[in-house]
């Protein structure tokens, strides 16, 4: 019952296994807290961040759109959802040291947790490359475009891109309520 040869002061059963699940599911709440906030966080920073997007000036955005589906659906014939199911590593959970007023203290071992299990598609990055393959082959390249600062947002008239203008260091993003975009070039 102890490591040491001492006297033992009390008799402190094993934690069973119910309190252990318990604080195995307190620590995982607290990671999805964690990332909830994360999540909020990016989802009110979308406004703010660049346009990621296959570009061709002079190509309509009907047409981009009507590639692009083109596209992922060949990426994914050609490279299909290929889930697997992994478990991450074991969590230990450290030994706790408990003192009472008189002073004396105990130290509770620790514990494992099971790891997490999770699925990764395997072919995913397969899958992103024969995409942007055949992209390319239409004649688009990767673009980021960088959203418009809120004055400009403002002052532009509205609006929506309906054929891919020639892109500059000038060039920025609006992103419309409705989910369409605007470029326009800073003056």
């Amino acid at each position: 019952m102890t490591d040491q040869p001492q006297r033992v002061n009390r008799f402190t059963p094993r934690k069973s296994r119910c309190r252990r699940v318990a604080k195995y599911l307190i620590y995982s709440k607290v990671d999805r807290m964690r990332w909830m906030k994360t999540l909020c966080c990016l989802a009110a920073l979308g406004g703010c961040l660049p346009l990621q997007t296959y570009y061709r000036a002079g190509a309509s955005v009907a047409q981009l759109q009507s590639d692009q589906l083109a596209c992922e659906v060949k990426a994914l014939k050609d490279a299909p959802v290929a889930n697997q199911t992994r478990i991450g590593p074991p969590k230990y959970i450290p030994a706790r040291k408990h003192c009472n007023h008189a002073g004396k203290c105990v130290v509770k071992g620790g514990f494992w947790v099971k790891g997490d299990i999770y699925i990764v598609d395997v072919n995913a990055e397969l899958r992103e490359r024969v995409e942007l393959q055949c992209m390319a082959r239409r004649g688009y390249e990767p673009a980021s475009i960088p959203a418009c600062p809120p004055g400009i947002a403002q002052s532009a008239p509205p609006g929506v891109t309906d054929v891919l203008p020639p892109l500059t260091a000038q060039s920025c993003v609006i992103r419309n309520q409705n989910g369409t975009i605007q470029i326009v070039t800073r003056g």
